[in-house]
């Protein structure tokens, strides 16, 4: 990076920490550090959410999932719209009536504490987990620009969170999205821009999206219904319905941004425009990704992008070896890179035939090219058997260090980086919100004065926070985060889910069978994952309706006085 890449990254993420230190200020009571005094509008509240979600990680590796695997990803969030409007006239109703300050506090009220502290529990765990993946994600790219110890920018990108996090509480998480959301688009539509511009000369868009669909990455939609398959249009739609519904109904990180609506109408409304905007810009940041494979097709991509493994690999007995597969890479891509021309010049002379005569010869090249990788791999293996065989959240970032110009570099990594903050911030506040009300002021201190917990809310939101830190300093062997980080919720919101709808829903079911019956969901779940096939987002399913199941079951056989 160049000194105008460092001064837009700096001075961005100054801004972003003082912002939410002053817009915070002034918190004397839990409804105003958790809830913000319950005074925001619908816009800040979509912003929020949808910045909550949208962690480092969806820039940071989505566009390298679409490099490798194509636009299947995006029918993931197939089932969104529908789970925003079955939650605006189901769970904001309710959480509304309450008055309540977490989604678990629910629980209590339909149930009994037991099974509000189960689902609190299982929230802590797993959030818990994913604000360590959160706040790693970033620290991936200051590592390999910077050559800096990873474990050391965990800290630094962890403490930038927890200092106005913890300061300003969720006013200042609220507030500061909308500024996060506006670097992220800006820098994501800058690498869309350049990557286009890039292209070689007698390759325009059009040309790079009908390559593109050759060659296998405009797999958008896929029919085919397969349990193992983890993206198709069932598992989008049915398995995302139940993930989408757990994560924005039950999960406090998200649940958290709509309490803070000033009405009902401003709650509903920021939830369905996240529903309908999110699939676009999910579409819109996987495609940047294809634009980029499109690219190192005309540009010699890397052997393999993990610049940290091909340096060791270098100095190592096998650096002859190694050498020598990348010069016969370099040959290849080369080779391919010219029918590739090719191909562009028979699409636009529309010759069926030519086309499919250099469609064979480049996936017999495309063979190739991976026989080589998967030998690269093998060595990079041989010389340091606990690397990750995975390069995926280091192709969009490559791109971006070696290609696009000063100011640009900047830009996006300031993105990225804002994406980790905001996502965090909203995790770190909704641990310490559910841990504060629903177990410390419930079971430890339950005569507090206000003024005593906020200070507490303040200190647990700091403990969350070095929490995180630790548990990036273990993520660098997950493959893909993205990946990792919705397979992680989905051993837990299916059963979470199956609590509440249970509790909505289930009106005969009390409190002892479907508590009972979470611990035997989640084993279902835990045994699905260890010993299956079974497509990641089909546990959803299987927590949520194993809950319903199990409790319908066990209710009746629960000896004397209902609970």
């Amino acid at each position: 990076m160049r000194t105008f890449d460092w001064i837009v990254l700096i001075s961005s993420l100054i801004f972003i920490v003082l912002y939410g230190v002053w817009k915070g200020r002034g918190s004397k009571d839990l409804k105003g550090y958790l809830l913000a005094n319950r005074s925001l509008k619908w816009h800040t509240i979509a912003l929020s959410i949808m910045a909550t979600q949208a962690s480092a990680i969806t820039f940071i590796s989505g566009p390298g999932q679409a490099y490798v695997d194509g636009m299947r990803f995006v029918q993931f969030y197939f089932g969104l719209p529908l789970a925003m409007i079955i939650l605006c006239i189901t769970a904001i109703p309710i959480y509304h009536k309450l008055n309540v300050y977490t989604a678990y506090e629910y629980l209590e009220n339909r149930f009994d504490y037991n099974t509000r502290a189960l689902a609190s529990f299982l929230f802590l765990v797993q959030r818990g987990l994913a604000a360590g993946l959160t706040i790693y994600a970033p620290s991936i790219i200051l590592s390999i620009i910077l050559g800096w110890n990873l474990y050391w920018t965990n800290l630094i990108v962890g403490g930038l969170v927890i200092i106005y996090t913890t300061s300003g509480g969720t006013k200042a998480v609220n507030m500061t999205h909308f500024y996060q959301m506006l670097i992220i688009m800006l820098g994501m539509l800058g690498a869309f821009y350049m990557v286009i511009r890039l292209l070689p000369s007698d390759v325009s868009f059009f040309d790079a999206a009908n390559i593109a669909g050759r060659m296998g990455r405009i797999n958008t939609i896929d029919f085919e219904f397969d349990l193992t398959n983890r993206y198709n249009i069932w598992s989008g739609i049915i398995g995302g319905l139940f993930l989408q519904l757990s994560y924005f109904g039950t999960d406090q990180s998200q649940v958290q941004r709509y309490l803070t609506g000033k009405s009902m109408a401003h709650s509903r409304m920021g939830l369905v425009f996240n529903g309908f905007i999110k699939i676009p810009m999910q579409f819109f940041i996987l495609f940047v990704g294809i634009l980029v494979f499109v690219f190192y097709q005309f540009e010699t991509p890397p052997l393999f992008f993990n610049t940290v493994e091909t340096k060791d690999i270098r100095s190592s007995i096998y650096a002859e070896q190694y050498s020598r597969l990348e010069k016969e890479h370099k040959r290849l891509s080369t080779e391919k890179q010219d029918q590739l021309h090719a191909l562009s010049n028979a699409i636009d002379r529309q010759s069926g035939y030519e086309i499919k005569q250099i469609e064979k010869e480049i996936g017999n090249s495309t063979q190739k090219l991976s026989q080589v990788r998967e030998q690269a791999v093998s060595l990079l293996q041989a010389n340091n058997p606990d690397m990750d065989p995975s390069d995926i959240n280091y192709i969009f970032l490559t791109f971006v260090v070696n290609f696009l110009p000063v100011g640009l570099v900047g830009l996006v990594i300031a993105a990225i980086i804002s994406a980790s903050m905001s996502s965090t911030s909203g995790e770190l506040n909704a641990l310490a919100s559910t841990t504060i009300v629903d177990i410390y002021k419930r079971v430890v201190k339950k005569d507090g004065e206000e003024r005593y917990y906020v200070w507490a809310s303040k200190i647990i939101t700091l403990s969350w926070g070095l929490y995180a830190i630790l548990l990036a300093q273990y993520a660098s062997r997950l493959g893909s985060l993205i990946e990792a980080v919705n397979i992680l919720g989905s051993l837990f919101y299916g059963t979470i889910l199956g609590i509440f709808l249970v509790a909505f829903y289930l009106k005969w079911i009390k409190g002892k069978a479907t508590f009972f019956a979470a611990i035997l969901a989640e084993i279902a779940v835990v045994i699905c994952f260890l010993f299956t096939d079974l497509s990641f987002l089909w546990y959803n399913v299987v927590g949520c309706l194993g809950v319903m199941l199990f409790a319908s079951i066990l209710q009746p056989l629960i000896p004397g006085k209902k609970d």
